[in-house]
């Protein structure tokens, strides 16, 4: 990915910051939020986030589009997800995940803050 890729452009109106090298873009639309999430090569939810939460796995609901990458996610079942650009996206909680090759993964989430579960009908966890 280049730098000039309009993927990785500055968001008009977004509010920045960076959470354990995940560039986090966040535009606030109504009730819901629009959030660009750029995640690095290498990273890994339970290696960069896991103390900072203080949970086993992430507990969030995630729900988009994925415009660039690849994420693979480990369910604390054992069951896994693989998901490579350009492909819709809906990741139940109770999980772990990371970026794979070298690229980054580019996610264009939506999502409802801590009511993103029941707004959108998705389980409150993993379940086969």
């Amino acid at each position: 990915m280049s730098p000039t890729d309009p993927l990785l452009a500055p968001m008009k109106g977004a509010e920045r910051r960076t959470i354990a090298g995940v560039q986090v873009d966040v535009v606030r639309t109504g009730g819901a939020r629009v959030r660009r999430m750029i995640y690095p090569p290498g990273f890994r939810w339970s290696k960069h986030m896991k103390d900072s939460v203080g949970s086993d796995l992430c507990q969030h609901a995630h729900v988009g589009f994925l415009a660039h990458g690849a994420i693979h996610i480990q369910y604390g079942d054992g069951c896994v997800a693989e998901f490579e650009a350009p492909q819709a996206v809906a990741i139940e909680p109770g999980h772990d995940g990371w970026v794979v090759g070298n690229e980054p993964a580019v996610f264009i989430e939506f999502d409802f803050e801590r009511e993103t579960v029941e707004r959108l009908g998705m389980p409150d966890a993993h379940r086969h």
